[in-house]
C-alpha cells in the first residue's frame, strides 16, 4: 500500500509539473508576442508621426498684400493670410466710416495678391455710373501719363480692356447672400438677415424681390430702402 501511494503521488506531482510548465511557457510566448506587436506599433506610429510632421513643415503659409481705399477708418496696404476675405480686410482697416455703403461689394470674396478694394460712400453709390466713368478716365490717365507707363495702376496695363481690380459684385442676391452680405443692406441687421435666411431655407428660393416683404420684420418701408440694391 505504501509503495502504491508513493507511486500515485509522484505521478500526480509530475502531471502538476507538466501543467505548470505548459502554463508558464504559454504565458512567456504570449508576452513575447504582445511585446513584439507593441514594438512594431510604436515603430509604425513613430514613422506616421514623422511623415505628418514633415508634411506640416513643408506646407508654408501664403501671405498677400492688399490695398484698401475709400470709406474705411485706416485705408492703406495690409498683409493678410491666404483665405482672408474682403470683410476681414475692412476690419483690419479699422472698419467702415459712417458714410460707407458696401451694397456693391462682395464682402465674402477671398482676396488675392495685389488686390485693390475700394469702399464707396452712399453718395458715390447713388451716382455710381458717374463714379465709374470718372474712375475709368483716371485709370486711363494713370496708365500713360505724359508718355510714361505706370505699372502700379489699378487697371492692368497689359490689357486695356481689362476691368479694374475693385471688388464689385452688383446687387445682393436674396437667394445666395451670406449673413454678412445681407447685413450690408440699409436697415437690415443681424436679426432681419437671419430671418431672410430662415425664410429661404423653410419656404424656398425667392421668386421675386417683392416676396421679401413676406419675411417677418420686413415691411414696405425697409423694402423701399433696399429694393434698388437687391436681386434674386
Amino acid at each position: 500500500m505504501t509503495f502504491t501511494y508513493r507511486h500515485k503521488k509522484q505521478i500526480i506531482l509530475a502531471c502538476l509539473g507538466i501543467v505548470l510548465l505548459l502554463v508558464v511557457g504559454t504565458f512567456l510566448i504570449y508576452k513575447n508576442y504582445t511585446n513584439k506587436n507593441e514594438e512594431e506599433n510604436i515603430v509604425l506610429n513613430t514613422k506616421d508621426n514623422l511623415k505628418k510632421e514633415n508634411n506640416e513643415e513643408k506646407k508654408e503659409d501664403v501671405y498677400y498684400q492688399v490695398d484698401i481705399k475709400g470709406e474705411v477708418i485706416n485705408p492703406g496696404i495690409y498683409t493678410v493670410k491666404e483665405g482672408t476675405r474682403v470683410i476681414d480686410v475692412i476690419r483690419l482697416a479699422g472698419d467702415l466710416t459712417e458714410v460707407a455703403d458696401t451694397s456693391v461689394l462682395n464682402l465674402s470674396k477671398k482676396v488675392k495678391d495685389e488686390m485693390v478694394i475700394i469702399v464707396y460712400s452712399y453718395d458715390e453709390v447713388i451716382n455710381f455710373t458717374e463714379t465709374k466713368e470718372k474712375e475709368e478716365i483716371e485709370q486711363d490717365t494713370c496708365l500713360n501719363q505724359n508718355g510714361i507707363k505706370n505699372d502700379a495702376c489699378i487697371k492692368d496695363s497689359k490689357d486695356d480692356n481689362s476691368s479694374s481690380s475693385v471688388v464689385i459684385s452688383g446687387k445682393v442676391s436674396l437667394n445666395t447672400a451670406t449673413l454678412d452680405e445681407l447685413m450690408t443692406l440699409p436697415g437690415i441687421g443681424e436679426s432681419k438677415a437671419n430671418a431672410i435666411i430662415k425664410y429661404r431655407e423653410e419656404v424656398g428660393a425667392f421668386q421675386n424681390i417683392e416676396e421679401l416683404k413676406e419675411v417677418s420684420g420686413i415691411g414696405d418701408t425697409i423694402f423701399d430702402q433696399i429694393k434698388e440694391n437687391i436681386t434674386i
